[in-house]
Order: structure tokens, then C-alpha cells, then sequence
């Protein structure tokens, strides 16, 4: 497994994403969006897991409604805005490889787990 976590910021899912991982002593590489730039492949990667570019945005608290972000509607636009401004994005991300989950997603890191055997 090749794992790694997505992080803006410190939030109760980013610790329940890297004590999940750390408990199965699973190695993963923490990703900060403040000092990573997210790639254009990355994104589709993102966008794949979350169904849409719509489910990545932030919209919860007052300041993230202040992100013009949170008021697109286009996929296109949204994923030009995010790959400018990562911090608008939901974290944590998780990825593995191809797949991603956004947020605490328990169930699905418990797939990988067992997919690897």
C-alpha cells in the first residue's frame, strides 16, 4: 500500500485517518496543502473518489463560505480554483495509489487493509 493523507489542517478526521493507520502500522507520507501543489492527475484522482469536484469544496464555517469556491457550480472552474487554492479542499484525502476517500472513511481503508492481505 502506498498511502498517503492530505491535510490542510488538524481536524478529529485527519487524526482518526492517521491513528487508523498507525494503529495497523500501516506506512503512510503526509501530504500539506499548504506546502504541496496538487497536479492536475492527482485532482482527477480526487474527483473520482468524491464523485464530483463539488464534494471536494470546504463549505462548512463562515470562512470557507468566503472562498468564491464555495459558490461555483462548474466542475471545470472548480478544479482550476482548487488546484490555485488547495485549502478549499475537504480533508482529509487518503490516497491509495487509484483511489481516494475524502474524509473519515473507516469501511473503505478497511477494504485496502484486506485487499492486500
Amino acid at each position: 500500500m502506498n498511502i498517503q493523507i492530505y491535510v490542510g489542517k488538524k481536524n478529529p478526521d485527519v487524526l482518526k485517518a492517521e491513528r487508523f493507520f498507525k494503529e495497523r502500522r500501516i506506512a503512510y507520507q503526509i501530504m500539506d496543502l499548504k506546502k504541496h501543489k496538487i497536479g492536475r492527475r492527482e485532482m482527477e484522482v480526487f474527483v473520482r473518489a468524491a464523485g464530483s469536484a463539488k464534494e471536494l469544496v470546504d463549505r462548512e464555517g463562515k470562512k470557507a463560505l468566503e472562498r468564491p469556491v464555495a459558490h461555483m457550480s462548474d466542475d471545470k472552474y472548480i478544479i482550476d480554483a482548487l488546484m490555485e487554492d488547495s485549502s478549499a479542499l475537504k480533508t482529509p484525502i487518503v490516497r491509495n495509489g487509484q483511489k481516494a476517500t475524502i474524509g473519515a472513511n473507516e469501511a473503505e481503508w478497511k477494504k485496502w487493509v484486506e485487499a492486500e492481505g
